[in-house]
């Protein structure tokens, strides 16, 4: 006692003030000892935080965490739990068991993280990892395994399985191509017939696709020998705009631009040779665009070509190779989406709708037997101003129970997605003609094709459908929709990737499985 009077007075310290310190700190800690107060808490209390620079902390937790808790592996064990599902995944279900201690204590939540990414990449990158190492051609065999054991797909909220063929092949198809394919484009051409999309008019469907192709980074490639497909980036449209003369009717010019552009291809690349450019594709909305691939023997039997020109008939496109285009008319390249939706049923006054300009085969005869002939049928050539200053042709759609979509000069006819954006049920009215994605999409399920011969009894078709029928064909409708978008951006199922599916899924049907 008296050593710690002289230190006090040494250092200027009142030493009874200094007892009554040290005893109440240690009448407190017992105290707190059979407290329930969090164990943090109390090592607060007795050691307030000090400020360490941000690098020394970093260090500091990097040490900690080299040593524990993976460093006491014998602490931890594994116990069973109810998987998470991420119905978006295309590797299927993953599970992570949680990490727990013996001792009850939950392990640092980096660790924790760290553990729960490992297994994860464990789990779904090894295929990936194989699949990109892999040749081409294996990668492909591999895939078209997969599809023909696909796994069932009981229920999908991306996915509306009645209008599908097959949802669980679709599905299983669409997972491969995302984890899978790569597009090597080719960097040669000069605009504007190359490498400059067409994005307004009926013809729009080539120029976004080129534009989204080109601006993508998921499926791309810019090594040609990790490729499972070519693109010839040209525009049918812009191949008649700037090379065609007007009203010439002669189409060889196109044609052997076009011959010489592949034979270019194939004398600086060898690519092409390889396959007798059988994994290259092109895409052409424009009606000539079946026309102006004659001239080269490899580049019309061979290549794959998504036509929306896809008539059976001229011997140009050939179903299970060649993909249907979807003709899609485009008022405003910056607001592609504009107008979409319809009436609901109960507002829908007319049974059937048509209105357009007298060409081709189908459309005068369509007139001839149902042109102001029937109240319930507003079947029109153009549509007469004194029609239209009460309902427009986009209101008179989407007031309409069906959509007749007769076939012009060609087979194909805006119209159909026309009727799909205003919820109406198709009615297809073309001979010989392939319907967009017909690979993997059951058209039964959510339009009405009727043979050319069938015109005079068109009413009476429409009327023998039973109202249960057309309400579930014109949800499909609905639920059909999205896979027929254009978005400035695209999404997974929509027209895009719709195309590039059925590119894609037309490819495997040539492997041939040894």
């Amino acid at each position: 006692m008296k050593e710690l009077r002289r230190w006090c007075r040494g250092y200027r310290i009142q030493w009874r003030k200094l007892f009554f310190v040290v005893a109440f700190i240690t009448t407190a800690g017992a105290v707190l000892q059979t407290c329930t107060l969090p164990y943090p808490l109390t090592m607060w209390f007795f050691f307030p935080p000090v400020t360490v620079s941000s690098y020394k902390a970093s260090v500091a937790m990097m040490q900690v965490n080299d040593t524990s808790p993976l460093a006491r592996p014998e602490k931890f064990s594994l116990v069973p739990f109810s998987p998470a599902v991420s119905l978006n995944s295309t590797v299927g279900l993953i599970q992570i068991p949680p990490v727990v201690e013996d001792d009850k204590k939950i392990p640092p939540r980096g660790n924790y993280e760290r553990i729960r990414t490992n297994i994860r990449k464990e789990t779904s990158d090894e295929p990936k990892r194989y699949l990109w190492s892999s040749p081409p051609d294996e990668a492909l065999l591999y895939a078209k395994k997969e599809i023909e054991h696909a796994p069932v797909v009981a229920d999908d909220p991306d996915l509306y399985a009645p209008l599908f063929r097959n949802v669980s092949i679709f599905k299983r198809s669409y997972e491969l191509m995302e984890s899978i394919l790569k597009v090597y484009t080719y960097k040669d051409g000069a605009r504007p017939i190359f490498h400059q999309p067409y994005l307004r008019g009926i013809y729009a469907s080539e120029g976004w696709f080129m534009k989204l192709m080109e601006e993508n980074r998921q499926f791309v490639t810019r090594d040609p020998s990790k490729a499972h497909l070519f693109y010839l980036p040209y525009s049918a449209r812009q191949l008649e705009i700037a090379l065609y003369v007007p009203n010439s009717h002669n189409m060889r010019t196109l044609s052997i631009f076009l011959r010489d552009y592949v034979n270019m291809i194939a004398a600086k690349y060898p690519f092409w040779n390889r396959t007798r450019g059988s994994d290259h594709f092109l895409v052409a909305c424009h009606d000539w665009g079946p026309y102006t691939v004659n001239e080269h023997e490899e580049l019309s039997k061979n290549t794959i070509k998504a036509l929306c020109n896809a008539d059976l008939s001229e011997g140009v496109f050939v179903a299970g190779k060649d993909v249907s285009l979807p003709e899609t008319t485009i008022r405003n390249p910056r607001r592609p989406l504009r107008g979409l939706g319809g009436k609901r049923v109960s507002q829908r006054s007319i049974l059937a709708f048509f209105a357009g300009n007298m060409h081709g085969r189908v459309r005068p005869i369509l007139l001839k037997y149902w042109g102001d002939k029937d109240e319930d049928m507003k079947i029109y050539g153009p549509l007469p101003n004194r029609v239209s200053r009460k309902m427009s042709y986009v209101q008179h759609m989407k007031s309409s129970r069906f959509c007749i979509c007769p076939m012009g000069y060609e087979v194909n006819s805006p119209r159909i997605v026309e009727a799909i954006y205003y919820e109406c049920v198709p009615v297809i009215i073309a001979d010989n003609f392939v319907p967009p994605f017909n690979e993997v999409l059951d058209w039964n399920a959510f339009s009405v094709i009727v043979a050319e011969k069938d015109i005079p009894s068109l009413k009476d078709i429409l009327l023998a459908i039973p109202m249960r029928r057309y309400l579930s064909m014109q949800k499909n409708v609905k639920m059909l929709q999205k896979h027929f978008l254009w978005n400035p951006r695209p999404i997974r199922y929509d027209l895009f990737h719709m195309i590039l599916h059925s590119l894609w899924f037309n490819r495997l049907n040539q492997i041939q499985i040894p």
